[in-house]
């Protein structure tokens, strides 16, 4: 396995681990709560992971060359907003299984496929111009895209009166 790859699943590793800590002590009720006086709706763990999640399967469809769905149309794609309440979202464990399974997964499917899946070109049409290659776009979407979101979840706790992890 190169050491490119091999870094890419270290990072990704330490990204599963902080998200769980991040929302371990948390309720159901928690994963949507809205900081006291915020006039804007913040990214709540419960949309926060829901969006996530959603890469999941993108990323293992890019490591082994398939086609799939453009994620920004998702309910819980880039264009989508977090809504207050429990609502449409699940159940915090089934979130986090959802998340540490996908993540396993993703690294299951590097570790096979390994170098050739890098040299992959890209199967969205729409990222194409951008990162034309599988090899640009998992640094993008394991690690920047990733804690993006957890350093949001990170804010959150500190805002909503939680310690740090």
């Amino acid at each position: 396995m190169s050491i490119a790859i091999e870094g890419l699943i270290y990072g990704y590793k330490k990204n599963m681990d902080y998200a769980t800590k991040l929302v371990a002590d948390l309720s159901d009720e928690q994963m949507v709560a809205q900081p006291a006086g915020s006039a804007a709706v913040a990214n709540h763990p419960a949309w926060v992971l829901s969006h996530l999640n959603i890469y999941l399967p993108v990323m293992v469809a890019l490591i082994e060359g398939r086609t799939f769905a453009d994620p920004k149309g998702h309910e819980f794609g880039m264009q989508s907003k977090p809504e207050l309440g429990r609502g449409r979202y699940a159940a915090k464990e089934k979130l986090i299984t959802e998340f540490t399974v996908g993540h396993e997964q993703v690294i299951e499917s590097l570790r096979r496929e390994g170098e050739a899946a890098l040299n992959r070109e890209m199967t969205l049409e729409r990222w194409k111009p951008i990162m034309p290659q599988v090899g640009i776009a998992l640094p993008y979407l394991m690690l920047v895209h990733e804690n993006t979101h957890l350093g949001q979840l990170s804010a959150w706790r500190r805002i909503i009166g939680l310690p740090p992890v």
